[in-house]
């Protein structure tokens, strides 16, 4: 009875905090977990497709520039000499777009890589809007990169566009050999670098060592030397001082 009088007591807002407060601890402890599909479209929203052409696109226009200023025309076929010639405009011209074409070699094998996997989760509507156009417009900056090299390869030489992405995939895996061989033989070299570096200090911890022990026994010698000059001085003192005593005591008798 007492305890129902306490209730009855209590003003009807508590019981509306108190209700509140219940509802809410129940929905926080049975609040639906994020799914690993959800983290996975999550991480998707990064810069995986956030892409960018290479500074060699650029590079080659500027230098298409000059060689248009210097005259070359576009779609001609070059002549034996200024094939070979090193700085004829179409040696300059084929270069720089070999090098354009190596330099986008890796957004392009990026979106090759991706397309099956986007394809796949935009057909099972596993991806949101926001990640398939990001997708889409990687996709297409590539895509008109792709047709842009071979456009321009063809203006250069006709019908290099045929050709021109094998050759610069075959030059970009040798230069990434390369490097990779380049890297190995730098780690290589600090390793050598660092074990005559140990051969080095331990020969010279070996001296060291060598030359501590022998200033020590060159020290303890010394030492030696003194604790013998102390002791004769000791034995001199006490035996000088003996006589003095013994005569003493002889004029004293008489």
């Amino acid at each position: 009875e007492m305890v129902k009088e306490a209730m009855g007591g209590l003003d009807p807002v508590y019981y509306l905090i108190i209700g509140t407060i219940i509802v809410m601890l129940l929905v926080y402890l049975f609040r639906p977990k994020k799914s690993e599909v959800e983290d996975f479209f999550d991480e998707l929203d990064g810069d995986k497709f956030n892409l960018k052409l290479p500074a060699a696109v650029e590079e080659y226009y500027q230098v298409k520039d000059k060689c248009l200023d210097a005259g070359w025309e576009p779609g001609t076929a070059p002549t034996p000499g200024q094939q070979q010639a090193a700085n004829g405009p179409h040696r300059v011209m084929a270069q720089a777009l070999m090098k354009r074409c190596i330099a986008d070699i890796p957004i392009v094998t990026h979106i090759q890589k991706e397309s099956p996997g986007m394809n796949k989760l935009y057909s099972q509507s596993m991806c949101s809007v926001k990640q398939w156009r990001t997708y889409q417009a990687a996709e297409a900056l590539v895509s008109g990169e792709v047709d842009e090299v071979r456009a321009e390869a063809d203006e250069i030489e006709p019908g290099w566009s045929q050709v021109i992405w094998k050759q610069a995939m075959q030059y970009h895996n040798m230069l990434k050999q390369k490097h990779e061989q380049e890297a190995q033989q730098v780690a290589a070299a600090a390793v050598k670098k660092k074990e005559i570096e140990s051969v080095k200090n331990a020969e010279k911890k070996k001296v060291d060592d060598a030359k501590a022990r022998e200033k020590a026994a060159e020290e303890a010698a010394k030492e030696l030397l003194k604790m013998e000059e102390r002791e004769k001085k000791a034995k001199k003192a006490f035996k000088e001082g003996g006589a003095m005593k013994k005569g003493f005591l002889s004029s004293g008798k008489k």
